[in-house]
Parts: structure tokens; C-alpha cells; sequence
């Protein structure tokens, strides 16, 4: 018998891709959820497209047995055009998603919702976050963007930043519900999708990749993902885990100037 049952979103490809099949090789049951037809190493795949609410409702009605975890992977990468698809796919659509499903979540259960280096201005983005997260209709959130002008990069950057928020702002409502709740924020990672990240960040994201030696890929990305929705990580809550190489550590080494500290150059 399959030792969990995990679900995932985004599971045909990339990172959802390797989670699956690490799940699957460790002897669990994987739920795939996504917009295409097919995927490898799931169990059961369940149709989904994020951008349609009724979408959501009618995935999240055929999905009929308890689950163990919950990884809130797909998403849309920074792309012009798409601005307000990229909100509702990677931010409202994820978390209409989650309201849906939780009372499928069993005790124990840890929820991972992936997040990006991308997000991690969120400390300078709450209001905008909090703002966003008050829209409720297509028409209201068409208007929000170009109120607030902004473009495919921004919606991108502020969908992962209210990932972050909303995961820090829900963990205490779901520790008292014996649930978990953690993001992943991966930098430059070389799924299919990564032109378009190069197209939106230019030169910083290559100069970042350049330090750490070369992109992450999706296998060490979903490692980090199956160990947080196993039990093995049953402490970690409320957490928001880079993993890019050492991205992170660069920005905060310039923007704190810290090199005066540095001992081993």
C-alpha cells in the first residue's frame, strides 16, 4: 500500500514533474493537477486551470480521498500580456485552490506553496499585497493593475511576494487545524521557463548565475519540496526557504556591506 498521499499542482513538467516522480519512486500516491493532459508519475491526474474559478471548483470537487500534503507549484513566469493571468494563476487561483481542499487535508498534513527569489522584496510590498488580496472579481483586478501600472515583471514579482505573506499570515490558523504551512522561493532555475525569467531580469539574474556557477534545477528544487511535506520536517512552519545558490547571500553581502567581513578571500 502507498505509504502517503501527496497532491500537486503544476505536475506535468519542471519542478512539479521531479517532485512527482521522487514521490512516487519513495512509494506514495500522487494526485497531479494541471492545465495539460497528460503527466508522468502520478497516479491520478485531475484537470485544472487556475485562471477559471470554475475550473477550480470542479478539480477540487472530484479530488474524494484524504491527502497527506499539498505542494501549490504551478504558476506562470513574468511574460507580457499576462499580467492579469499571472496574478490569478500564481496568487488567487492558488489560494482559492487551498480553501478548497483543506477539509481533505489530513491532521499532520504540510502544505508547501512555492514561492520565488522574485518575491523576496516582500517587506516593501504589504500594502500592495494587502491590496490585492482584497480583489475579488476579473474586473476588479483588471483594474488594480493598471491602476498601480503595473507590468508582466511586477505582476510576476507580487504574486510570489503575496505567496510569502499570505503563507506567513495563515501559519497559526493552520498549526490550530494540525496543519503545516511553508514556502519555497527557488532563483534561476533551468526549467523551460527560464528564458523568460532571463528576459524580465536582464542582466542581474546572469550576473547572479554567473556567481553561483550555473542555474539550479528542478530536481534539487522538489528534493526540498518532498522533504518539507514529509514528516521528517514537522517543525518547520510558517518558513519561507531560498534555494539559489547562494543568490540571496550575494544580494544581502552588497546591500549590508558586509565584505569588510569577510575573512577568507
Amino acid at each position: 500500500m502507498p505509504q502517503s498521499t501527496y497532491a500537486i499542482t503544476g505536475v506535468s513538467s519542471g519542478i512539479g514533474a521531479e517532485l512527482a516522480r521522487i514521490l512516487k519512486e519513495r512509494g506514495h500516491y500522487v494526485i497531479g493537477f494541471d492545465i495539460a493532459t497528460s503527466a508522468e508519475h502520478v497516479d491520478r491526474l485531475i484537470a485544472l486551470d487556475l485562471n477559471d474559478p470554475g475550473s477550480i471548483a470542479a478539480a477540487t470537487k472530484q479530488l474524494d480521498i484524504p491527502v497527506d500534503g499539498l505542494c501549490n507549484n504551478a504558476g506562470l513566469p513574468p511574460r507580457e500580456g499576462l499580467e492579469t493571468t499571472i496574478l490569478q494563476v500564481n496568487y488567487l487561483g492558488q489560494r482559492d485552490f487551498l480553501k478548497r481542499i483543506l477539509p481533505l487535508l489530513k491532521p499532520g498534513a504540510s502544505i508547501v506553496n512555492m514561492a520565488s527569489r522574485a518575491g523576496q522584496g516582500w517587506r516593501d510590498g504589504v500594502h500592495q499585497v494587502k491590496r490585492l488580496s482584497a480583489l475579488s472579481t476579473p474586473k476588479e483586478l483588471k483594474d488594480f493593475i493598471a491602476a498601480e501600472g503595473i507590468d508582466a515583471t511586477r505582476a510576476y514579482n507580487l504574486s510570489k511576494e503575496a505567496l510569502i505573506l499570505w503563507s506567513l499570515a495563515e501559519t497559526e490558523t493552520m498549526i490550530g487545524r494540525g496543519l503545516r504551512i511553508n514556502t519555497l522561493s527557488p532563483g534561476a532555475i533551468a526549467t523551460g521557463i527560464l528564458d523568460d525569467f532571463a528576459r524580465a531580469f536582464g542582466d542581474k539574474m546572469a550576473r547572479n548565475v554567473e556567481r553561483a556557477g550555473r542555474p539550479g534545477n528542478p530536481v534539487e528544487i522538489a528534493n526540498v519540496a518532498a522533504f518539507l511535506l514529509s514528516p521528517e520536517a514537522n517543525w518547520i512552519k510558517g518558513s519561507d526557504i531560498s534555494i539559489d545558490g547562494g543568490m540571496s547571500a550575494f544580494a544581502a553581502t552588497e546591500m549590508l556591506d558586509l565584505e569588510s567581513l569577510q575573512v577568507c578571500s
